[in-house]
């Protein structure tokens, strides 16, 4: 009895073995098409060298920042070509998805069918949404990471080139003396920002020119740095009919939010700042920057940020 089941079991292996071969052998004997055989290929060659390429592209973005050892022309680079760059690495990435999606199913897939333009269809829509969610973030999220970037570069003390000396930044109060009458009337305008680095020992003088207002602010709403101005507004002038003050109306590219901020234009020469001591408007101690909020019935919340208090306290008196 005992040798009547050996025998049986050694039989049924043999028979699932020799069943499984012949499966296999049915498997094999199936052709598979030439072309998908040279897609599958042309899907792998495709994406490695996408992949390369991304991080080839990143490599070198970061290899020509780290060349740049004028930190205003770091500045100036990072902030024109950095989001074009990172956009250019995702593209790679977008790409490397597609091409990767295209080699599912690989082993089963032997002719040219209905799961084959499937598997294009969703390698497409793949690198698309990678593509997409890529820009919103460089355009949304990023521009509040190259702001660090862009202060750091923008703010590291200056080292005079002919002694090695190291220089200070000007307040506003005090730059207005070595502006020629053409920049201040740009910086008054609001589109241009100038900075001027002097070396206290040897009196030497280095003006940096800036774009006003291509470099967003920091929404207070939504945190990214997408504020920008829509319209500017003299809300004071002299007697002389010259403009005194001046509110700048900002709005959030983003969730649209808007606030203002109201500025003093000067009608001081160079001539005149040349023995005035460096004046600055009372801020209060510990205060470097006032915001207010004011809800109302029609425009919402609005959003307004002053230098000091005696601003905020004069719009609070007008407004009111």
């Amino acid at each position: 009895m005992g040798y009547l089941n050996v025998n049986l079991w050694i039989n049924c292996l043999t028979f699932n073995s020799n069943f499984y071969s012949a499966a296999m052998q049915v498997s094999d004997a199936i052709p598979v098409d030439p072309f998908l055989e040279l897609w599958h290929d042309l899907m792998i060659t495709l994406a490695i060298v996408s992949a390369f390429g991304g991080i080839l592209v990143y490599l070198i973005y970061q290899l020509r920042v780290s060349l740049i050892n004028d930190f205003k022309a770091k500045h100036d680079f990072i902030n024109s070509q950095e989001i074009k760059w990172y956009k250019g690495s995702f593209v790679f990435f977008g790409l490397t998805a597609a091409f990767l999606v295209n080699l599912y199913g690989e082993g089963s897939l032997t002719e040219v069918n209905f799961s084959f333009w499937v598997r294009i269809f969703f390698g497409f829509a793949a690198g698309v949404t990678i593509g997409y969610v890529a820009i919103l973030i460089l355009e949304n999220y990023w521009p509040t990471q190259i702001n660090r970037k862009l202060r750091k570069w923008r703010y590291t003390p200056r080292i005079n080139e002919k002694t090695g000396n190291r220089m200070r930044l000007l307040a506003e109060d005090e730059e207005d003396v070595h502006l020629p009458e053409g920049m201040q009337a740009e910086e008054n305008a609001f589109s241009v920002d100038y900075d001027v680095w002097i070396d206290e020992k040897t009196n030497d003088i280095k003006i940096e020119k800036y774009p006003g207002q291509l470099i967003a602010q920091q929404c207070g709403n939504c945190g990214f740095y997408t504020m920008r101005v829509v319209r500017e507004e003299v809300v004071e002038k002299h007697e002389d009919g010259t403009p005194k003050e001046l509110v700048k109306h900002y709005q959030c590219s983003y969730c649209k939010s808007v606030r203002a901020t109201q500025f003093k234009i000067s009608r001081k020469e160079a001539k005149d700042y040349l023995n005035q001591k460096p004046q600055f408007a009372t801020r209060g101690k510990n205060i470097e920057l006032i915001k207010l909020e004011i809800y109302t019935a029609l425009d919402g919340k609005l959003n307004y940020e002053f230098q000091s208090l005696d601003q905020a306290q004069k719009f609070l008196n007008e407004y009111g």
